[in-house]
């Protein structure tokens, strides 16, 4: 859906919740969104949705308001949200009693730039795959997804550096000083290419592969339950080639900045989704080999840089005085944490939720709030565990809570 929301204005949806996917994105990108609407019904085939007698048709407007969930039929005037003064005063408090610090998820320079008006002390999640949705870019990524061979993988990976790089060299620029975490390559690779047969035929014209070859292509990297599939640090595993070229785009960045323009950077890579110390280690020498060659080749000494992961299996957790040898420092990704240890969908959950929240099943939906006898144990165990092998490891927290 990630192309619809790049696209869209606002985004309403039938299906889903709050820390949905789709309500996650929509907010990261500034957008107006209304998720998990169960009242309406979507019919694609007549290109159209339904609440109650009212019928709404493709090409029709209509408004929404993201914050108090109210749809207006035809066109109102909009404006940007303002911050509160009382907000801002109670912030200002909050400054001064906390001991966390705060970093933003930003993607691209324009949610850097703007976190940064709004106080952010650095950037705590870029997640890369963002990077890849703009319209020059796509159709390179899907290049290298449907390459026959290493040879034809890092072919197309070569235009990708570049375009990252780029990337790059712009939010550290923003975030001068400020650490900027930038998580690898994450989601399953088959989320980037197009389902449709017309939409398949397209990319097959733009690239020169034959229509059968790709729509084959498309079918086998689909998978049943892509949460828990191929994607994340077993990607990197898979195709190597992928994490060294966004080490590459990392570390020119940040060697340039440092030794041609004299800005302080403060870069910190994480390996998603590890299982344990052998997984992260593997990745982790591949990748710190790459970024000691790039410091030498610029004789870049102004800066220091940090191979981190992010803790959302409960193995992981469990595991976390091993992982901690090798690891410098942790941030719990407590949206897919929670996930895995409930085995619930946050983009499904919203269809039974309501029920276990009447019934006092859970006192609070898992997904706002942290379910402390579970999540919650496994985060201070976690954290607990790592510290014990490592008194100087950074952790954080990544995710809704």
């Amino acid at each position: 859906d990630i192309h619809g929301i790049a696209a869209a204005e606002g985004v309403l949806t039938a299906r889903g919740g709050y820390t949905s996917h789709a309500a996650l994105v929509t907010r990261a990108m500034g957008k107006p969104g209304i998720v998990g609407c169960e009242a309406i019904y979507v019919d694609y085939g007549k290109e159209q949705f339904q609440i109650g007698e009212k019928i709404v048709k493709k090409g029709e407007k209509i408004s929404i308001d993201g914050t108090s969930g109210e749809i207006v039929i035809g066109e109102v005037p909009t404006y940007l949200p303002k911050v509160s003064e009382d907000l801002t005063e109670i912030l200002k408090w909050a400054d001064e009693i906390r001991t966390l610090r705060i970093l933003t998820n930003a993607d691209t320079k324009e949610q850097a730039a703007q976190a940064f008006i709004f106080g952010a002390e650095g950037v705590g999640l870029c997640r890369t795959e963002h990077m890849f949705f703009e319209e020059n870019r796509i159709s390179v990524f899907q290049e290298m997804i449907l390459a026959g061979d290493k040879d034809e993988r890092e072919a197309a990976l070569k235009k990708i550096e570049p375009l990252q790089k780029s990337d790059f060299t712009e939010i550290f620029k923003i975030m001068e000083g400020k650490p900027v975490i930038i998580r690898l390559f994450d989601p399953p690779l088959h989320e980037f290419l197009p389902q449709k047969d017309e939409d398949i035929k397209e990319l097959s014209e733009k690239i020169k592969v034959p229509f059968e070859v790709l729509k084959v292509k498309a079918e086998s990297l689909k998978e049943l339950n892509p949460m828990l599939g191929h994607r994340g640090c077993r990607l990197g595993i898979t195709f190597p080639e992928i994490y060294e070229m966004q080490t590459r785009a990392i570390m020119e960045a940040a060697c340039e900045l440092s030794t041609k323009d004299n800005i302080k950077v403060v870069p910190k890579i994480m390996i998603p989704l590890v299982l344990g110390l052998e997984e992260f280690k593997i990745i982790k020498d591949s990748i710190k080999k790459i970024c000691e060659e790039i410091k030498n080749k610029f004789s870049a000494s102004g800066f220091d840089y940090q191979i981190g992961t992010m803790i959302e299996l409960p193995r992981a957790a469990l595991n976390s005085d091993e992982i901690a040898k090798e690891a410098d420092f942790f941030s719990f990704g407590t949206n897919d944490l929670t996930q895995t240890t409930l085995g619930i969908s946050r983009d499904d959950a919203g269809r039974f939720l309501p029920d276990y929240l009447e019934k006092k099943i859970f006192r609070e939906d898992p997904f706002v709030t942290i379910d402390e006898n579970g999540v919650g144990e496994l985060i201070k165990i976690g954290k607990d565990r790592g510290k014990e092998t490592r008194k100087d490891l950074e952790v954080g927290i990544c995710g809704e809570h």
